[in-house]
């Protein structure tokens, strides 16, 4: 640990990480509130038509992104809604797999050629797209973070247009929290889209306030887990991430801004653990998916290395059974966890433990990705 970095050096940076992203939500959303939410309803007549969502990005940082918008809309989290075609492509294969009339989210500037296909576009850079959405920050963690919440909005209440185009009755049923307006009675789609603008506020200053408050409560946490991990990567020692759905495309993003910050920082060494497929399926066909990372761990990690676990729950098996083997190997345990922390705050399981207390997915995976980037950034802080 480098005696330069003061505790009052990091307190600081945590204060920034805090206003920045409050300054920069608050006037992105507003700026765009009435586009994302005119998008929605594009992009529901498209999945109406059968049309797929097409996600692409060459960074590995883009590509977590990808990864993580065809996970969210393929395996919807919200009770009731239908699973709607996604996949993250790789740019080189994208006119192989594009077909006419599909949807190309674009997360950074991927070469991918659009012609002739009568594509929709979406960028989150100024790429010529058809919808460009580019976060007011020069700063790239803050700039993914709005991009974060941006899709998961995307994916959210693109499904309030689906239930009025399908014309369904039932209301908003379980989700409730996340659609408040579906339940009062059918209205024509204009003035959907006037709900959805207002969602989009609302969502918007959800997720402010969330961030606020997990960095705020994890706040001596996160000094402390960065203090530590700059110990252990200077005597030579591996960070491994893990996660599940969406906390496995976190895992990726952890890995690449460690490895590779958008930053210019140093380079660390770390690996994520959701990466190989064939581990993966083999362990999970032959043994059970709870032993999914905790045999990883068994293989590849070695006293003084850290593991870094990402779960909305706190609860998932195969988070519990690596972080316990983890901790019997004496790695180095860090967790960043939702709702009251379930099982991985009630029983100890990791050294330093981030929680943030809400109940819903995409806001928690939203307010940790705000989290981990400030545990980077201080890591690199600490390191002097």
């Amino acid at each position: 640990m480098n005696v330069t970095a003061s505790r009052g050096s990091l307190d600081t940076a945590l204060d920034h990480v805090i206003a920045s992203r409050s300054q920069a939500g608050e006037q992105f959303f507003a700026a765009e509130a009435d586009r994302i939410a005119r998008l929605c309803h594009a992009m529901a007549k498209r999945f109406a038509r059968g049309s797929r969502l097409l996600a692409v990005g060459s960074s590995p940082q883009a590509w977590s992104d990808a990864s993580h918008v065809a996970v969210e809309f393929v395996h919807p989290v919200i009770v009731g809604k239908r699973a709607l075609p996604a996949l993250a492509v790789a740019s080189p294969e994208f006119d192989l797999i594009a077909r006419e009339g599909d949807m190309l989210m674009n997360f950074d500037d991927s070469p991918v050629t659009r012609s002739n296909k009568g594509l929709l576009t979406i960028s989150f850079h100024a790429t010529g797209a058809e919808w460009v959405f580019d976060p007011p920050s020069s700063d790239p963690f803050v700039r993914q973070e709005l991009v974060e919440t941006t899709y998961h909005m995307l994916w959210e209440l693109v499904h309030v247009f689906l239930d009025h185009i399908g014309g369904s009755t039932a209301g908003a049923g379980a989700s409730s929290f996340l659609y408040p307006f579906l339940d009062e009675e059918s209205r024509d789609l204009a003035n959907v889209e006037d709900d959805v603008r207002e969602s989009v506020l609302l969502k918007a200053e959800e997720i402010r306030e969330l961030r606020s408050r997990t960095v705020e409560g994890g706040r001596f946490e996160l000094v402390a887990a960065a203090r530590a991990l700059s110990g252990m990567f200077a005597g030579g020692g591996t960070l491994f991430a893990f996660g599940n759905g969406g906390s496995a495309t976190d895992a990726m993003d952890v890995v690449a801004d460690f490895r590779a910050a958008p930053q210019g920082w140093a380079a660390h060494k770390a690996i994520d653990l959701t990466a190989d497929s064939a581990i993966l399926t083999a362990l999970a066909n032959d043994i059970g998916t709870e032993v999914l990372f905790g045999r990883q761990i068994i293989a590849y990690a070695n006293a003084g290395d850290a593991a870094l676990a990402l779960s909305t729950s706190g609860d998932s098996a195969n988070i519990i059974e690596a972080l316990a083997e983890a901790r019997r190997r004496g790695l180095l345990t860090i967790a960043f966890v939702g709702y009251d922390g379930g099982r991985v705050v009630r029983e100890g399981l990791a050294d330093h433990v981030v929680v943030t207390e809400s109940q819903h997915i995409p806001r928690i995976q939203e307010a940790q990705a705000t989290a981990y980037h400030a545990l980077r950034e201080l890591t690199e802080l600490a390191a002097g």
